[in-house]
């Protein structure tokens, strides 16, 4: 795997990054570390998690992991904000929820620092200027490296940007959404936002739960057997949001790439992602190594322009004002230098 700048810092990281939900669910403590070892091994040194992947258990397994590796190879990503016990100030991004979790979350990694603490998600409880000033007071102490933010709307990161940037704090440095061919509308705002910020964009999901993966045809009305979505609480709501013919038509549409690449599909969405604008490294979910050298295969190698444009094509929607080409040159048509 390549190495990408992990948004306007210095530090490094591979192209992929190794998420890592499934550990301590449909990975075992064992069958994670082989995952964690063939990652380290194909070149990756970027591991995501959070403290509440199977109830802290995916940080544990790391942990044990991580103890045996060189602590300064890897990029430790982890998140902070949901629900982590029975207290009703065991979740959201107060400084007290922030504190005690960061710290239980470096017990359980067997680390003294990790080098991405990320908001899980927007808190409208909690005002930003306590949030973000917590973040910067565990930068300040070693215990976090870099802060980066996860399903933030446009304005949510911009808000939370400004605010670092006029009090003289540490800004957030990559965000973490929703994207994939299936889920395009993460280009309205964020993705520009991103690419003008000079922002990480670390998808998560970008196989799209595992519907880009080939795994789900025409007429299925419900997930495989033995897949993530099938063994959700979920399931239901993922079968009736993927049931459509826009989804239908990607599918089919990588599908036929896959045929012309000799590819498998999840590589093709990948590769799909991997060169969009502003994306540094899609999280990878896997439940084994096979699925693992499977994505691996993603990279290494390009998509055609006609490819691309067919993609493109298959996974378009609805644009309307104020995202619109009308309303794009509407904003520019007055700007243009002769």
């Amino acid at each position: 795997m390549k190495l990408r700048r992990l948004g306007r810092t210095g530090v490094l990281v591979s192209e992929l990054c190794l998420g890592t939900m499934t550990f301590g669910w449909q990975a075992d403590e064992p069958s994670s570390h082989v995952i964690l070892d063939r990652f380290v091994d194909a070149g990756g040194n970027f591991l995501d998690t959070a403290n509440v992947y199977s109830s802290g258990k995916s940080e544990e397994i790391i942990g044990a992991w991580l103890a045996r590796q060189d602590r300064a190879e890897v990029v430790l990503a982890t998140k902070a904000r949901f629900q982590t016990g029975d207290g009703v100030n065991d979740l959201g991004l107060s400084r007290k929820h922030l504190l005690h979790a960061v710290r239980e979350s470096l017990r359980r990694l067997r680390t003294d620092y990790v080098d991405l603490l990320q908001v899980h998600a927007w808190d409208p409880l909690t005002p930003l200027e306590e949030t973000f000033g917590t973040l910067h007071r565990l930068v300040e102490e070693g215990l976090v490296r870099y802060i980066g933010i996860s399903n933030y709307r446009g304005w949510q990161f911009e808000k939370a940007l400004q605010l670092c940037r006029s009090r003289g704090w540490h800004e957030p440095v990559s965000l973490q959404p929703q994207y994939s061919l299936y889920a395009r509308a993460t280009e309205f705002e964020l993705i520009s936002m991103c690419v003008a910020e000079g922002i990480a964009v670390l998808p998560w999901s970008p196989l799209g739960g595992g519907y880009l993966t080939g795994k789900y045809k025409d007429g299925v009305r419900s997930p495989p057997p033995g897949t993530r979505i099938a063994e959700s609480k979920d399931a239901e709501f993922y079968a009736r949001r993927f049931e459509n013919e826009r989804v239908n038509r990607i599918v089919r549409t990588v599908e036929a790439v896959a045929k012309e690449t000799g590819k498998t599909t999840a590589q093709v969405a990948l590769n799909w992602i991997l060169n969009r604008p502003a994306v540094t490294a899609p999280i990878l979910g896997v439940r084994n190594a096979d699925q693992l050298v499977e994505d691996i295969g993603a990279t290494g190698w390009s998509l055609t322009e006609d490819q691309i444009a067919s993609l493109n094509q298959a996974s378009d929607i609805e644009i309307t004002y104020p995202y619109d080409k009308r309303a794009e040159e509407q904003q520019t048509s007055d700007r243009r230098l002769d």
